[in-house]
């Protein structure tokens, strides 16, 4: 599983301890997921009421906000998670971009 937050999620991460969105495949379902910082011990994820629910250690979401690091993974039984920061797109310009964060590599142009 691999979950990509813009900046607006990722200071909300950082001020809330959580973040959460919904995929609605019609008006009476819909799947939720959140990632949530807390007590947990290590990277983990559950399935409970149509929400995939992915857990952080407090510590290792409030070093990964506040530096540099592009994700976080872990794994969870058979699932191997990964929770990274959204990046602008290299080779357009897409209103979708707005709120990622600026590409490490640069723009490619031309």
């Amino acid at each position: 599983m691999r979950l990509r937050l813009s900046q607006s999620e990722v200071a909300q991460l950082a001020g809330s301890g959580w973040v959460e969105d919904r995929i609605e495949f019609t008006p009476a379902r819909s799947l939720r997921y959140r990632l949530e910082s807390g007590d947990s011990e290590r990277v983990a994820a559950d399935f409970t009421a149509d929400c995939i629910r992915v857990m952080l250690p407090r510590a290792a979401a409030r070093h990964w906000v506040q530096s540099d690091e592009t994700g976080i993974e872990g794994s969870s039984a058979t699932l191997k998670i990964f929770v990274e920061k959204d990046f602008q797109c290299l080779h357009r310009d897409s209103p979708e971009d707005a709120d990622s964060f600026p590409n490490p590599r640069g723009k490619v142009t031309g």
